[in-house]
């Protein structure tokens, strides 16, 4: 991979990491409910799923979508689902509720197992991984070191933007005492998660 290449590769998932979605917003709130390194067990779970969305990329997703374009489209339709029930939790959930200990969390593999499905029906990942990455691979060389590249790149990129997010949500817990402060920022939060799914859900169906 051309150096230059690579250095695209890296701003392009920079920035994806450090912009709010569903995958930055589920990993603020397990952190304020439960601690920073809690929450980077769904982020591992997140960053795992990246690996299949990249390996999916390197085998032709987006000519595979163009092609049966009824999974796509079942695709964002599972997607949009699932990060609405998430967002429907957070919105939903109780502002009196005192903050857990890291002990009362759910299993860890419970936590990882939701970071997976979270980003493998992420409508966002879809364009990331299916319409953009994909223009990232140099066809006249060997594709598997090109995707071995973008694996350890992508998940640096991505673990460092929810590690972020994850110790700036714990040190804002603070502010969580106050049950209407907290009230609005789940609302909140809960919007933007969906928001975000939904837009990329139409981006995709408009290419």
């Amino acid at each position: 991979m051309d150096l230059s290449v690579w250095l695209a590769l890296v701003a392009l998932f920079f920035a994806g990491g450090l912009t709010p979605g569903p995958a930055v917003m589920m990993v603020m709130s397990t952190s304020l409910r439960y601690r920073a390194p809690t929450a980077l067990i769904p982020a591992l779970g997140i960053s795992a799923a990246n690996l299949v969305w990249i390996s999916l990329a390197a085998a032709g997703l987006a000519a595979f979508a163009a092609r049966f374009p009824a999974v796509l489209i079942g695709l964002k339709i599972a997607g949009v689902c699932f990060i609405a029930w998430l967002a429907w939790t957070i919105a939903t959930s109780d502002p009196h509720r005192p903050r857990a200990r890291a002990s009362d969390a759910p299993p860890k593999h419970a936590l990882f197992m939701r970071g997976v499905g979270l980003q493998l029906l992420n409508p966002n990942a879809l364009v990331f991984f299916g319409l953009l990455l994909p223009s990232y691979f140099n066809v006249d060389r060997a594709v598997v070191p090109q995707a071995l590249i973008m694996m350890a790149t992508i998940t640096a990129c991505e673990m460092f933007g929810l590690t972020v997010y994850a110790w700036l949500a714990d040190l804002m817990n603070h502010r969580f005492q106050s049950p209407r402060f907290t009230l609005w920022f789940n609302r909140c939060a809960a919007l933007a998660m969906l928001a975000s799914a939904v837009f990329a859900a139409l981006m995709t169906t408009a290419r």
